[in-house]
């Protein structure tokens, strides 16, 4: 790892009063949680499935083949027994001491308020809550796991219980969007981590950051790397980690 590139992005961390941090699903797989995304993960959905997860997690398909969604669901995209790692636990940190004010997150996992970030916004939802389909009515994690049968149904009135995650088909949550937006164009300085910035609309946000300390952290390249202003092709939770060791 190079001590030059950590020792930058510790210089820019000191010379910043509002950072904001946008993630993808490489924060998490260093909680041992894979990419169902990845060329490894389509593959083994093409297998056991016989579609890809895009059309497994579509909300065409929740809607028509809800048994075999939540098989899918809960072999795929729930890990409850994950938590979080340096990366996650290095972000808590800056913003106890006053200097991060938003984690950005593409992930659904619940790991960056499990390491105790407040300030977070989920683009894509969260596997922690589910609510039924007819009367709302909210449930957790557990209850989705521990339902006796595949498709868990409301106790009051019947009705499906889905997660309040975005699907395949499905539009974000406008005002998660809109608090997302507003952190990152306050920001004097943008971390980019873990993602390859390619699932839109949520790596379009970027583009409304308009200071000069954008970082990008991620172990391949990226279609913004010319863009940044410091790129650190590492592991994210031993950057970050460093980065916020003093």
């Amino acid at each position: 790892m190079s001590g030059e590139k950590i020792q930058n992005l510790k210089d820019m961390l000191r010379s910043s009063k509002y950072v904001v941090f946008f993630g993808g699903a490489g924060v998490s797989t260093e909680s041992n949680i894979p990419d169902f995304r990845s060329e490894d993960g389509i593959y083994k959905t093409l297998t056991k499935y016989g579609r890809s997860p895009e059309e497994l997690l579509s909300h065409t398909f929740f809607m028509s083949h809800p048994e075999e969604f939540f098989d899918y669901y809960r072999n795929n995209l729930i890990f409850a027994q994950a938590r979080p790692n340096r990366a996650h636990m290095a972000l808590a940190e800056l913003e106890k001491r006053g200097l991060l004010k938003s984690v950005v997150t593409q992930n659904i996992d619940g790991l960056h308020q499990m390491a105790g970030s407040r300030e977070v916004q989920e683009l894509h939802g969260s596997v922690y809550r589910n609510y039924c389909l007819k009367c709302k009515e909210k449930y957790g994690l557990e209850y989705v796991t521990d339902y006796p049968e595949t498709v868990p149904k409301c106790k009051k009135c019947g009705g499906i219980v889905r997660p309040d995650v975005v699907l395949y088909e499905e539009g974000l949550d406008m005002r998660i969007v809109s608090r997302a937006v507003s952190h990152i164009q306050k920001a004097d300085m943008l971390i980019v981590g873990g993602t390859s910035l390619a699932v839109y609309p949520a790596a379009g946000l970027i583009d409304y950051y308009s200071g000069d300390k954008l970082v990008l952290i991620n172990k391949s390249s990226t279609p913004y790397d010319r863009r940044a202003d410091l790129v650190i092709n590492e592991s994210i939770g031993m950057v970050l980690g460093a980065a916020v060791t003093d």
